[in-house]
């Protein structure tokens, strides 16, 4: 019994290791460090379906890319920067690069290892230019959130909305390409990224130079 006991207790620690491993806690957003204005980023926003596969985006870019999408804004109250049909905040951003899939953990600032699959071609769908940025995000609305309050299906559709408005408002401040696309294979991405039934492939971002 007591083998038995300290071979669970191993088991456990073993698993809590491996979680934090899996946890990549990734810079503090820098807000103030982007000076294109409002109105600037309107006019230059554009789809770019093009990217230099050769040059990385990193740790610091892509947290201020996260922020920007749907991460929190006014902690005392948990507010978040994109608007959200009953405060669900039901869209889910997972990170796709070649070392694999992560799920961004908006509170934590962190991204949760998903996979060691390179899921980019599932994303891109054929497109090869699409297939080459360094980072792809994918958008997932967590229909869980609504509690089967309301149209959850359609709620998800304007909420998407508002985070892909963000990222490309973002990438196009900070110097960014990006284009939003609904195209992908999706039975592909569904089991890469272990979504379940309640969790619904809405659109995705390459994002690169």
């Amino acid at each position: 019994m007591k083998k038995e006991l300290l071979a669970a207790v191993g088991l456990l620690l073993m698993a809590s290791c491996m979680t934090a491993q899996e946890l990549r806690t990734l810079p503090q957003p820098k807000t103030d460090e982007v000076k294109m204005t409002l109105m600037d980023a309107l006019r230059q926003r554009s789809s770019v379906r093009e990217f230099d596969a050769n040059r990385a985006v990193d740790d610091q870019t892509l947290a201020n890319v996260l922020w920007a999408a749907c991460g929190i804004s006014r902690p005392e109250s948990g507010k978040i920067t994109a608007a959200s049909a009953m405060n669900a905040q039901d869209i889910q951003v997972y990170v796709c690069t070649a070392q694999g899939a992560w799920l961004w953990q908006p509170k934590e600032n962190a991204l949760q290892k998903v996979c060691d699959k390179d899921l980019r071609p599932a994303i891109a769908a054929r497109q090869e230019s699409v297939a080459a940025a360094p980072v792809s995000l994918v958008l997932v609305s967590d229909q869980s959130k609504f509690g089967g309050r309301g149209p959850g299906e359609s709620f998800g559709c304007m909420d998407v909305g508002y985070v892909s408005q963000n990222i490309y408002l973002a990438c196009t401040a900070m110097g960014l390409k990006t284009v939003a696309r609904a195209m992908m294979f999706k039975d592909e991405l569904i089991e890469g990224l272990k979504l379940n039934e309640k969790q619904m492939l809405m659109l995705n971002h390459p994002i690169g130079y």
